[in-house]
């Protein structure tokens, strides 16, 4: 969910300010760009080079720059982020934020900001507890911004309490979850398959087919970012990638992905079968690697499960199932007949015959047919855009 977030970091003059380098590493490691905003004072608390140097911006502290005569435009950094977090947040300016008060950069930015501002408090344990503070917290609050409450442990003077700011970790997961909340997939789970599986014929050759997964992951990216928890079950692949909403199980025969599948689907909400699963498996698998000879070789084949019919079958009133139909003819009618006998809820179509679709390709070009047998074609697309498509569509059927 973070990912290409642009992130406006504000510290204050708090010792828990040595937080604040861990913060921004966490922030770039999800995708984000940040910027760092200090006040003067909290550089006594922490390097502005170190944060330069794990945001990869320089460090901004004052209006005007003493030695270049250069105007930070606190109006600019407003606009630029998507989310502005002031941690750790002191009372001093705290309350200045309460009041409207405007010293500095930090609190110029805030004043100009649109986006959402998260603050995390950092003080000691009674000046934490002490009613003008949370007075001053109920009022920021009443303006919009996000508390990220301070936890509860040893303090800087030695006492022991509530007034510790949160761990960077419980930044990031308390944003994430905020920034999840009101998306059309949150709470749901989502089983997805994808890629090809690999049919042994011995410890070297194998049988398959030419999937790579990239539309199955586009899926799962795309479901993840609409707040979705996702189970990915993907074939043999060598494609990167990473979101924190996906759990990736990986296979390599049909059998495997079975086992996978039955295991999952049960607490699925949506499922989504994008995998190119091979129909026939070798009956024998051979041992050692079937050596070169003037005969002919035959190979004795033994179909496999069919995974989404089986699941199709199984399916409750509640779950949403998704097939795909490769076809090379009678593309239509091939689909519509797949839909109806493997009781699915939508299917979406690809025909090798569409130039730029099916395996291999960055784009694809599908037709989506519903269970009342209502039609959407769509254009050829990057299989990114594609996975919005059908995710969207699926949000709108489901």
């Amino acid at each position: 969910m973070l990912k290409g977030k642009k992130v406006l970091l504000g510290i204050t003059a708090s010792i828990a300010a040595y937080k604040s380098a861990e913060l921004v590493r966490l922030f770039k490691k999800a995708g984000a760009s940040v910027r760092v905003i200090q006040t003067e004072a909290s550089l006594d608390f922490v390097a502005s080079l170190t944060l330069a140097t794990l945001s990869e911006n320089p460090v901004l502290t004052k209006m005007v720059d003493a030695d270049s005569g250069e105007w930070s435009n606190h109006v600019e950094l407003g606009l630029w982020a998507d989310m502005m977090v002031i941690a750790p947040l002191t009372a001093n300016t705290m309350a200045k934020m309460k009041s409207g008060e405007c010293d500095n950069l930090l609190l110029a930015t805030y004043l100009s900001a649109k986006c959402p501002v998260y603050f995390a408090p950092a003080m000691d344990l009674d000046m934490y507890k002490h009613p003008s503070t949370k007075a001053n917290i109920t009022t920021l609050e009443e303006y919009g911004n996000i508390l990220i409450p301070s936890g509860f442990g040893e303090l800087a003077s030695g006492l022991v309490g509530e007034g510790r700011m949160a761990e960077p970790a419980e930044i990031i997961e308390l944003i994430t979850a905020e920034l999840n909340k009101d998306l059309p997939l949150t709470n749901k789970r989502v089983l997805i398959t994808a890629g090809p599986t690999h049919e042994p014929i011995d410890p070297v050759r194998f049988i398959g087919n030419r999937s790579s997964g990239k539309m199955g992951i586009a899926l799962a990216l795309e479901a993840a970012n609409q707040g979705a928890k996702v189970d990915l079950v993907l074939g043999p692949t060598s494609l990167e990638y990473k979101h924190a909403n996906i759990t990736t199980y990986k296979i390599e025969t049909a059998e495997q992905m079975y086992n996978q599948v039955d295991a999952l689907f049960s607490d699925s909400d949506i499922s989504i079968f994008a995998a190119a699963v091979a129909d026939y498996s070798p009956e024998v698998v051979a041992e050692n690697k079937i050596k070169k000879s003037g005969l002919d070789l035959s190979i004795s084949l033994s179909k496999t499960t069919d995974i989404l019919a089986e699941m199709g079958v199984r399916k409750k009133d509640k779950q949403f199932v998704v097939g795909f139909a490769l076809e090379t003819e009678n593309e239509l009618e091939n689909a519509k007949s797949k839909l109806s006998r493997k009781k699915l809820d939508m299917i979406v179509l690809n025909s090798l015959n569409n130039k730029g679709a099916g395996f291999q390709h960055n784009t694809n070009k599908i037709t989506i047919i519903d269970k009342a047998n209502n039609i959407t074609d769509f254009e050829l697309k990057d299989k990114n855009e594609v996975a919005k498509d059908i995710i969207n569509k699926i949000i709108k059927l489901s």
